[in-house]
């Protein structure tokens, strides 16, 4: 079988899993209070340009999503995301289960809703009417939650994040961006948000490791002291505090040396256009462009039955008709070229 579902199938880069043995019978302090952790979150500061970084090692996306957002909003309070925004759609109402609303509002154009973006303008104009009707009925938006690259694989552009972020300061509301696979974003050549960006034009985000080469993990990056109030306390209440915190800081502290983060998902995301430019050369079409390593082609029955008949695995994103359905290609940091040439040689006979 060529897999081709996910970003998560595989354990971790190789090089951290031989960190982890050579270092197993090391002792170390608990919780994240060790000599990694802290090497690690000093790494990423430098890394983001901004030394008072505040960098918290947690287990998981859906762990770090509902902690950070429980731990921001008030108990009136939602998260503004986009319609397909994982928070809405992939959490299991996680969000929901601490006390908050998923406020998930559409940008009025189902290509747009597609990319699982929230355009500016949309974002402007919900927030201003909803402030200027007070009504406290309401569920509050209390934060505004996007992701880079999108639940689609989209990228949201520099200009664009500084538009939100200008935003969200008018109406006084934090900006936290989910970086799930934020390696992939930075590592695509049509990206132009850098992780110093990240550090100035959000007030929260965090970088995802589970999908981008740790065996798991996510370091949450606080860049507004006027929301980390606590924080430690809440992870804990949360259950977000795993006791040998030090198989985190080894992950981060390997990821953000010589740059590896990125490099070692440049081949993902080269792939993945790869397989991008195949699909279009068959005249398949595509329910949001992506430039990262995942790619959505919306094919028909008899296309899927080729893939199937040649051990191709992948996603069923969307259903578009009775014929036809957007599926999910995946590539991730362990992806081989051999695997890549024999999907584009299926894709072929398309």
């Amino acid at each position: 079988m060529y897999r081709f579902e996910n970003d998560y199938s595989q354990g971790c880069i190789p090089e951290i899993l031989e960190i982890f043995t050579r270092t197993n019978m090391e002792q170390t302090s608990g919780y994240r209070l060790d000599p990694y952790c802290k090497a690690a979150s000093e790494k990423i500061a430098r890394a983001c340009g901004k030394d008072d970084l505040d960098v918290h090692f947690l287990v998981g996306g859906t762990q770090a999503n509902f902690t950070v957002l429980d731990s921001i909003l008030r108990p009136h309070q939602g998260v503004v995301a986009a319609q397909l925004g994982h928070v809405n759609v992939h959490e299991a109402g996680a969000v929901e289960g601490v006390g908050h609303k998923v406020l998930a509002i559409s940008n009025g154009d189902i290509k747009k809703d597609d990319e699982s973006k929230i355009y500016p303008d949309i974002l402007d104009d919900y927030l201003t009417k909803f402030f200027a009707k007070g009504d406290w009925h309401m569920v509050q938006p209390g934060a505004v939650y996007i992701s880079h690259p999108t639940e689609r694989g989209v990228l949201y552009t520099r200009e664009e994040l500084i538009a939100i972020k200008s935003i969200c300061e008018r109406h006084n509301l934090p900006l936290y961006l989910d970086g799930a696979r934020l390696s992939y974003a930075l590592a695509s050549e049509n990206n132009d948000i850098s992780l110093e960006d990240l550090a100035k034009y959000t007030d929260i985000f965090y970088i995802g490791g589970t999908k981008c080469g740790a065996m798991f993990g996510e370091a949450v990056c606080f860049t507004n002291s006027k929301y980390n109030l606590d924080f430690n306390c809440i992870t804990k209440h949360n259950g977000g505090v795993l006791a040998k915190g030090r198989l985190l800081g080894i992950q981060f502290d390997y990821l953000f040396t010589d740059n590896n983060y990125i490099e070692k998902s440049r081949n993902a995301v080269k792939y993945a256009i790869m397989i991008k430019n195949a699909l279009e050369n068959r005249g398949i079409g595509f329910i949001a462009e992506s430039f990262t390593n995942q790619q959505f082609p919306i094919l028909s029955k008899g296309q899927k039955k080729i893939l199937d008949d040649n051990n191709i695995s992948y996603n069923i994103e969307a259903n578009i008709d009775e014929d036809k359905d957007c599926i999910r290609f995946c590539t991730s940091w362990a992806t081989g070229k051999d695997e890549v040439d024999y999907l584009l040689g299926v894709i072929s006979k398309l």
